[in-house]
């Protein structure tokens, strides 16, 4: 099951699970969409596969045992381990190769 982490791991901006601009790589590296736009270029810094938007975990139940209450977001907060230098040399090298062929 998803995750849900609770922050970007580049900024470190609260995205609460109903954040509809939370974005997510394969792996789950989490990070808001405005890094993964302005700094990232759609390049996970860890993986370097591309992003897309998180999906929202229900609050409520719709059907029953399925939802926010039964299957709370995580808590535990991430941080990069790459340093900026790092990540941007990542990205020169990536960012104009398609997410699905690199």
């Amino acid at each position: 099951m998803l995750e849900l982490r609770p922050n970007c791991e580049m900024c470190d901006r609260d995205l609460p699970p109903e954040a509809t601009e939370a974005r997510i790589c394969t792996y789950e590296c989490t990070f808001c969409a405005d890094c993964v736009d302005t700094v990232l270029y759609n390049v996970c810094p860890n993986c370097a596969g591309g992003f897309v938007p998180r999906p929202i975990r229900p609050a409520v139940d719709r059907r029953t045992g399925v939802s926010r209450v039964h299957q709370p977001p995580g808590t535990k907060r991430r941080k990069l381990k790459y340093d900026l230098d790092d990540i941007r040399a990542l990205v020169a090298v990536t960012k104009d190769i398609p997410p699905e062929t690199r």
